[in-house]
């Protein structure tokens, strides 16, 4: 008779199963933990990771229970390690989500429909990987002191702060510190907010080191690509490892070095499944592997500033552009003195089209970014008051006059534009507001002859579109460029000589505590497009149209001083309780009607009030979401705040299991999540 074992197999359960753990299983393979297998889970049989053998007093216990088998495995694949399985295992815990849905996520979908033959095939196709090719070694620019005095002071057993200036070279600096990392022979791992940043970031690591693997990891791989970079990973082949958020979790033997470039960027965040954050993934990842982690950005997040001021990182500044390239100068272009008619009927003030029109003169560049794409963001009748409403959601559908379709961008519902006003048959239904289309055609018809390009998720859809009309922009073939907030991160123009903000107000009195910060970092970095060339540098240019030219936002702007804004607001954050200074956790509920899903949220805060972590936290009622609708879905949302972390987690530990329980009581409830570090409230 063969041998048997008891395993522990993760595996992605449900969430309203309530399975959190792993599962056990009989094996008549000695599975090591981190092994990829295959085992049955209800009628399906589904991949899972062995997480462990079952101790030998647990097995007793289970002698008699009828466990079902281990189908087969991936022999061939190398287990995932010790280190990658404790990250795992804190970002489950932390994030309040299965072990198996956090684990089975960081694989690579085709790889969980492999046996091992198929798995020797593709280990044969990646082998290709492992050759080194051929390259001569590339000329290294000198470092600035500034350049050289952060090389010098990144914490190689900590986390270093890299607070450097649009322009300063961080970039030459993290290629320093691979290079460093790879002379150790160990790997690193670098990542980019943005997919449409990883091609020019592949490309200069490519020419810095023509001797090394180098793999991408991002959700616009096809899925053999993304599983062969993986496995290049895993198996240690690659060297360096760029990516986008979902690269955190790669799998990585000999890691020495993480670099986490705009550190600040929102999107780190995921803002569906666990709901994980890769800034903080990555700084647990280099204490659990004692590797060296850099945030990098030239407007860190108030938390990374508030953790190196308290001495907790390790704060490096880059204060000045390389080659000694002053900083755009910053006006403010104040539109209530702008005549109301002028400002009614057109985004360009008088002063915003003089210094376009100058640089169109002198055969420069300029970038005018509108954080809104589209034409408008509604239609109106005049005579009755009807708007483009969508059916589906509290929002209104946003007009494309490309397509003269109306689209709501929250659940993509498209309509084409009606003839007349459905309500009364006007005729004359027109738009309110502007987007990016709306933007291009009034400077177009401004600028006569000048060549213009918009870039925003509208004209970027198709494969290698963005990449075409960067390298336009480059080329000197677009006087004006038209965007939204993806061309103000990491992009190096060097014929641009002016920076435009189009209507930055509105976040200024967002409901959202966070909506000030993102919309500083948002200018900054904007700002940070103009005057890269040193030649150009002494007459660059940001101009920012706000009908609020006092706010002390603008004000810390025009000085380009970012430490003076976060002292500011990290004292309004703490007069008012606000992270970094308390910890919080959303809880979001979706029904059927916004009365099923508060319903759902007051009897979990019901049910909170006999844990014993109550007392350490703050429960505020349930409220509609900002868009309570979305694709014919309520949504309401409830807050939880705690001065400590821990204290957080002890409750949120005690608390969400239970939570489970109530959704048979409450047939309306369609899905409900829970949020740690949620970014937008």
């Amino acid at each position: 008779m063969s041998e048997s074992y008891l395993v522990q197999v993760a595996v992605e359960a449900p969430q309203h199963s309530a399975l959190s753990g792993p599962l056990t299983y009989r094996a008549t393979h000695s599975w090591p933990a981190g092994s990829v297998v295959q085992v049955p889970l209800g009628r399906r049989v589904v991949c899972g990771i062995v997480w462990g053998a079952v101790p030998e007093a647990a097995a007793g216990e289970g002698a008699g229970l009828a466990l079902r088998d281990v189908h087969s495995g991936l022999a061939g694949l190398p287990p995932l390690g010790d280190a990658w399985r404790a990250l795992v295992q804190f970002a489950a815990g932390y994030y309040q989500r299965g072990l198996g849905e956090v684990a089975l996520a960081a694989l690579p979908p085709e790889l969980r429909k492999l046996d091992d033959k198929q798995l020797a095939l593709r280990l044969r196709r990646a082998q290709s990987m492992s050759a080194v090719p051929q390259g001569g070694e590339p000329e290294l620019p000198p470092l600035t002191p500034e350049q050289q005095a952060a090389l010098d002071g990144v914490d190689e057993g900590g986390v270093s702060l890299l607070h450097g200036s649009t322009g300063s070279g961080k970039t030459e600096v993290y290629l320093r510190l691979v290079a460093r990392t790879l002379a150790a022979g160990r790997q690193a791992l670098v990542l980019v907010p943005e997919i449409n940043l990883t091609p020019q970031l592949e490309a200069r690591f490519s020419a810095r080191f023509p001797g090394r693997r180098i793999v991408s990891l991002h959700s616009g791989l096809t899925p053999a690509q993304r599983l062969k970079h993986w496995l290049a990973a895993h198996l240690g082949w690659a060297d360096i490892v760029l990516g986008t958020r979902m690269a955190v979790l790669t799998p990585l033997p000999r890691l020495g070095l993480v670099v986490v470039d705009e550190e600040h960027d929102p999107s780190y965040k995921s803002q569906e499944g666990a709901r994980y954050s890769a800034r903080d993934l990555a700084v647990y990842r280099g204490k659990l592997e004692q590797a060296a982690v850099v945030l990098g950005s030239a407007t860190p997040s108030l938390e990374s500033w508030y953790h190196a001021q308290r001495g907790r990182y390790r704060r490096l500044a880059m204060p000045t552009r390389i080659g000694g390239a002053a900083l755009p100068t910053v006006r403010l272009i104040d539109m209530n003195h702008v005549p109301r008619e002028v400002a009614r009927t057109s985004a360009l003030s008088p002063a915003l089209l003089a210094a376009l029109e100058a640089r169109l003169e002198r055969g420069e560049q300029a970038l005018v970014l509108l954080n809104r794409r589209g034409y408008a963001p509604v239609l109106h009748c005049p005579d009755c008051g009807w708007k483009s409403g969508c059916a589906h959601c509290s929002a209104w559908r946003v007009f494309h006059r490309v397509d003269r379709t109306l689209r709501c961008h929250h659940c993509g519902a498209t309509e084409r534009v009606p003839r007349a006003c459905p309500e009364c048959g006007n005729l004359d239904i027109e738009p309110v507001g502007r987007g990016t289309e709306r933007l291009e055609e009034q400077l177009a018809l401004a600028l006569p002859g000048a060549r213009i390009a918009r870039i925003d998720a509208d004209t970027t859809r198709r494969k290698g579109s963005l990449e075409t009309q960067l390298a336009h922009v480059h080329a000197g073939e677009v006087d004006v460029l038209v965007g939204t907030q993806m061309l103000a991160k990491g992009h190096d123009f060097r014929r641009v000589t002016l920076v435009a903000a189009i209507n930055p107000d509105a976040a200024l009195f967002s409901s959202d505590f966070r909506a000030g910060e993102r919309l500083f970092a948002l200018l900054m970095q904007a700002a940070g497009r103009a005057g890269r060339d040193a030649a150009r540098g002494s007459a660059s240019e940001m101009l920012v149209q706000t009908w609020h030219p006092t706010h002390p936002l603008y004000q810390a702007l025009r000085s380009h001083d970012y430490p003076s804004f976060a002292a500011r607001t990290l004292e309004e954050r703490q007069m008012a309780g606000m992270p970094p200074h308390a910890h919080l956790a959303l809880v979001r509920a979706e029904a059927r009607t916004q009365e099923a899903a508060q319903a759902w949220l007051q009897a979990a805060s019901d049910l909170a009030e006999s844990l014993p972590e109550r007392a350490s936290v703050t429960l505020y009622p349930p409220v509609p979401t900002a868009i309570a609708r979305v694709a014919n879905v309520e949504r309401a949302q409830m807050l939880v705040e705690c001065e400590a972390r821990p204290a957080l987690q002890r409750f949120l530990a005690q608390w969400v299991p239970a939570l489970h329980g109530l959704r048979g009581e409450h047939k309306g409830l369609l899905r409900w999540a829970v949020d740690v570090d949620p970014l937008a409230i």
